[in-house]
């Protein structure tokens, strides 16, 4: 696994450990506004995609197709991370290393344990994390940027569930490929014309048997083209709004005719098909609790010396609900003898949440601190449920706003690429 964890996760934030100064004359390959891309810097990253690209067995593109695509994707990070520095977006050494020790526990690792296996693999540790801190501020740029303008509204899950009914229904999974013919922003009518040329030619490449991803990989203007076009399997709820009429007439091996948006032209093809299981089981918990808060006068150790005092008296035969609606600071629940009724997974602060899925029915705990205060917990009951139809209108409302930022970035960036100063030597390429 952790194998699998180094080649299917960290190839995508490292760079190999090569000096960017290792030629005695590192030309110059791309101006960025106030910034530049040498040939050093350009060719270990080629390394890094071509490793990445090696290792999904697929073929490497020429070097000159490989090292135009992923310029591209230099400058496109490089205007990122200056606007994040204009915008003040930063990331102190305790966030980056927070960052770096959350990445070790999702893989099963402690941080020593995960810079040994960098080590193993050849990968600097202050390389991970220079790149790790990049990753890291970019995200929180596009969160500002994008994230925080988008919402989904009640109707449009609605209007989601009936279109995927149409077509067959949210058990139908599609594994879909994606070309991009990128158009300037108040581009000319001969521009689009010939932007258009270009993915018709594209379009007949791929009906006549060229590879897909070879095709994605030196043609696509989109920000997946060095994974070959891949967008991953996707429920309907998840497919670009723009495509989704497209989808659901291509069978298996379909290619798309070209499919115009601000971003350009695109181009889909429809690598895979499969069904699925919708049905979503939930255990649900009936649990109340007591809550006394923390303030000037009541410090931790006074708020658990209360609540070890009640828990005593229940004991000892006092109810619970009693205690609850006299002394409770949750005066919502404190109506209701401290009920929180069946609640869901999630639905809860994970402290709270960890603390009643290690009770018994009927066990009350110890006294248990969240960021309300400190508790008293007692788990009534638990059952089984089948919350298919909740699950899969949330599911809908994530998968609408993920699109919503996939669709909103794209156009970000081309924007931003096309408001830059970029001068791209070719002759260095």
């Amino acid at each position: 696994m952790k194998k699998h964890f180094i080649s299917g996760v960290l190839i995508a934030l490292i760079s190999i450990s090569v000096p960017v100064f290792s030629q005695t004359l590192d030309r110059i390959v791309a101006i960025i506004e106030d910034d530049v891309i040498l040939d050093g810097e350009l060719q270990a990253e080629v390394d890094v995609i071509a490793q990445r690209i090696k290792a999904s067995n697929a073929v490497v593109p020429p070097s000159y197709i490989l090292r135009k695509q992923v310029l591209e994707k230099l400058i496109i990070e490089k205007l990122q991370r200056q606007l994040a520095e204009r915008s003040g977006i930063a990331l102190n050494d305790e966030m980056l290393a927070s960052a770096a020790a959350d990445i070790a526990r999702r893989n099963n690792m402690t941080p020593a344990e995960f810079r040994v296996e960098l080590g193993k693999q050849s990968i600097s540790y202050r390389s991970f994390l220079e790149n790790l801190r990049n990753e890291v501020i970019i995200n929180q740029l596009r969160g500002r940027e994008i994230g925080s303008r988008v919402n989904v509204s009640d109707r449009e899950v609605e209007h989601f569930l009936e279109t995927e009914s149409k077509l067959g229904g949210e058990a139908t999974q599609y594994h879909l490929g994606h070309i991009l013919v990128a158009i300037p922003e108040g581009a000319s009518s001969s521009v689009i014309q010939k932007a258009k040329q270009k993915a018709e030619e594209i379009i007949q490449d791929l009906r006549g048997g060229r590879d897909f991803v070879q095709v994605a990989m030196s043609r696509s203007d989109s920000s997946e083209a060095l994974t070959g076009g891949d967008l991953g399997w996707r429920s309907i709820n998840q497919v670009p709004t723009l495509f989704v009429d497209e989808v659901g007439d291509l069978k298996q091996g379909d290619v798309s005719d070209p499919i115009r948006s601000p971003s350009g032209f695109h181009v889909i093809k429809m690598l895979e098909l499969k069904g699925g299981d919708q049905q979503h089981i939930v255990t649900k918990t009936h649990v109340r609790h007591i809550l006394i808060k923390t303030n000037e006068l009541i410090d931790d150790d006074e708020a658990k010396k209360r609540l070890n005092n009640l828990k005593r008296r229940i004991a000892d035969g006092d109810s619970f609900d009693a205690l609850a609606r006299a002394h409770s600071d949750d005066k919502g629940s404190a109506l209701n003898g401290g009920s929180l009724d069946w609640v869901a997974p999630g639905a809860l602060v994970p402290e709270f949440e960890k603390a009643m899925n290690a009770l018994a029915i009927d066990e009350i705990s110890k006294p248990v601190q969240t960021q309300f205060g400190w508790h008293l917990i007692q788990v009534l009951g638990r059952k089984q449920q089948d919350d298919s139809e909740d699950y899969k209108k949330e599911q809908v409302r994530e998968a609408i706003r993920k699109r919503k930022i996939e669709e909103e970035t794209e156009l970000w960036l081309r924007r931003l690429r096309d408001e830059a100063y970029v001068e791209v030597f070719h002759d260095r390429l």
